[in-house]
């Protein structure tokens, strides 16, 4: 339960993210199709990690996906526990903490902006 927790959290940060960097509803949701896709590859749902270049199985670190995967077949496969998943646990929970600190910053900024922007009657 610990492990989902921690992956809709980086699931909420990215997509807070997205939401932030897109000005359009068109925009979010290619945004969303281009992370999805690659996250998907890249978590070892389809193919395994082990068979991926080098390359890719670095580039495939920074997907919260790839853990989540993890988690969930260590505990309903083989019965483990947190003592033994915690290192992927910590890479989600600093992943998620990460992405939704950046995208309420950038929340933050755009709300300012855009407060502004309507008090000055400036954006047309």
């Amino acid at each position: 339960m610990l492990g989902t927790v921690l992956f809709l959290l980086c699931i909420l940060g990215v997509g807070l993210f997205i939401s932030t960097v897109s000005a359009t509803q068109q925009q979010a949701m290619l945004s969303a199709f281009f992370f999805n896709q690659p996250a998907i590859v890249f978590s070892g749902f389809g193919l395994p990690i082990s068979s991926m270049p080098e390359a890719l199985q670095w580039l495939s670190y920074p997907d919260p996906l790839r853990h989540f995967l993890l988690v969930i077949r260590s505990v309903y496969l083989k019965g483990m526990g947190l003592e033994v998943l915690w290192p992927d646990m910590l890479t989600m929970a600093t992943i998620g903490v990460a992405l939704l600190s950046v995208s309420v910053v950038r929340f933050r900024k755009s709300l300012d902006c855009g407060s502004r922007c309507f008090a000055t009657a400036a954006c047309g």
